[in-house]
């Protein structure tokens, strides 16, 4: 029911665009989020937002290179994120959830990850 894509390889301080197609049901009360996980490393946080309200959160590790938007027409959430360091290589995972304060693991919906790698 989400479908994350637009991982690949990219040079240090470039740019990629994530996308995270949701069909099956409607999310408009649930929030969609980004997750990353490095390897030998635990999956964190990234960015979410609020379907329908569109508040946007994000990790402080992205704040100001990172903009998560959705476009309700194609049911799908963006994550561009730019001036792309090494540290951000991992690999990419969205999920949604009605809840809030949900633990990085309960979350409802996931989708299959997207590996982003940048090259230092």
């Amino acid at each position: 029911q989400l479908q994350a894509s637009g991982g690949g390889l990219v040079q240090a301080g470039g740019s990629l665009r994530l996308s995270c197609a949701a069909s099956g049901r409607t999310f408009n009360t649930y929030t969609v989020g980004w997750f990353r996980q490095a390897p030998g490393k635990e999956r964190e946080f990234v960015a979410a937002i609020h379907w329908s309200r569109g508040s946007a959160y994000y990790a402080d590790s992205v704040k100001g290179r990172f903009t998560i938007s959705r476009d309700n027409a194609k049911n799908t959430v963006y994550l561009q994120m730019n001036s792309l360091k090494s540290e951000d290589t991992a690999v990419y995972y969205c999920a949604a959830d009605a809840r809030s304060g949900v633990q990085i693991m309960d979350w409802h919906y996931w989708g299959k990850g997207t590996q982003v790698t940048v090259s230092s």
